[in-house]
């Protein structure tokens, strides 16, 4: 069941798509003397993240040795300071990493508690223009939950709608929050999303809106998917609006294949499909920037209440660095750590304690290199 659901992610390869002070980075050159004698190296700026962030990154890059993959780390780490030049605690040279490498993949971030700086994951957002985020979610062979056929797409914009962060106070008592569609973003997105389905052998597009209520914004957001639809007359278009969307993916989440939406609806209905496959540390993403960019990701939370432990299920990050892969078209890499990852999970003896195993990280890691 592993290698058929491997096949079945492998029918859908992107072919080009897809110390802790303040100014610190380094680059990592651990990798084997096999990738450096056979292969270019290719320079991928990471983040490890805080809390649990560091430990399943030292898993990718343990995993990513044994598989002799031929990448070369450039490390970022988290600032203690704003720095005023982002206003946030990501300093300007780690975004110019992501810049001049083109490629990256980041640990889960939590933005810390005060006034005065911008949220980490809207920093890299918005400085590095990443308007389209990704995230497959289908269905781990041997991990059993509800649903036994989800292979869905959810393909978020990522820049404007109510994330905009436009709010005021109109007056004690009363405030106001601005959505923000736009027809560039909105055409982007869902250029984005067709030209996906398209390449990755995909069947249909679903637009997820509640244009009955807001008929300009999701309405221009509507009129947009339907102008690209029309380039791609392959593709199935459908529009389905927000509410109903989500009864029909908790009743059937197999009505659905590839699902593009504005910010706010994509990041409810995201979480959502994670759910529907035991969560957030199952699912892989990846966001797509201008220019060619590429940051994946665990989108998951930083969990500090077992940083430090080994207890951390490092699958979200591994599955992300996946997509990184075949990102940068080294699709056989990509398939081994993938097919790996799924076997580990699906023979059950090697679990971490979110699957409901004993398994330490270390543990874990160390049976998907195994599989390698």
């Amino acid at each position: 069941m592993a290698s058929q659901i491997v096949r079945r992610l492998a029918r859908s390869r992107p072919s080009g798509i897809f110390s802790s002070a303040a100014n610190a980075s380094f680059v990592d050159r651990s990798f084997s003397a096999a990738a450096a004698a056979n292969s270019d190296l290719i320079r991928a700026t990471l983040f490890p993240g805080d809390g649990i962030g560091p430990e399943i990154a030292e898993s990718v890059k343990q995993v990513f040795r044994v598989a002799d993959v031929p990448i070369e780390w450039e490390e970022h780490f988290v600032g203690t300071e704003v720095d005023p030049r982002t206003q946030s605690f990501l300093t300007w040279e780690s975004l110019e990493s992501v810049r001049r490498n083109k490629v990256g993949l980041k640990g889960p971030m939590a933005t810390p508690i005060g006034k005065g700086h911008r949220s980490l994951n809207l920093t890299l957002r918005k400085e590095l223009n990443l308007y389209a985020n990704v995230r497959p979610c289908y269905s781990l062979p041997g991990y059993k939950t509800k649903y036994d056929d989800v292979d869905l797409i959810t393909i978020r914009e990522n820049t404007e709608g109510e994330y905009s962060g436009l709010e005021h106070q109109v007056v004690r008592g009363v405030v106001e929050s601005l959505k923000i569609i736009t027809r560039q973003a909105s055409l982007r997105v869902a250029e984005y999303a067709f030209h996906y389905a398209k390449t990755h052998g995909r069947e249909r597009v679903s637009a997820i809106h509640k244009a009955n209520i807001m008929q300009k914004t999701d309405g221009l957001f509507l009129k947009c998917c339907r102008e690209v639809a029309e380039k791609y007359p392959e593709i199935k278009y459908e529009e389905v609006v927000i509410d109903n969307c989500c009864m029909m993916l908790v009743k059937n989440p197999a009505l659905f294949d590839v699902l593009v939406m504005p910010n706010l609806y994509g990041d409810i209905i995201s979480d959502l499909c994670a759910g529907l496959i035991g969560g957030l540390g199952l699912t892989p993403s990846c966001n797509i920037g201008e220019g060619g960019i590429a940051l994946a990701e665990a989108v998951h939370g930083s969990a500090p209440d077992i940083a430090g432990q080994n207890l951390a299920n490092p699958t979200a990050l591994l599955l992300s660095a996946v997509t990184m892969l075949r990102h940068l078209d080294l699709h056989d890499k990509a398939d081994r750590i993938q097919d790996a990852v799924l076997k580990t999970i699906a023979e059950g003896k090697y679990r971490t304690g979110d699957l409901g195993g004993k398994s330490t990280t270390s543990d874990f890691t160390q049976a998907i290199c195994d599989h390698i």
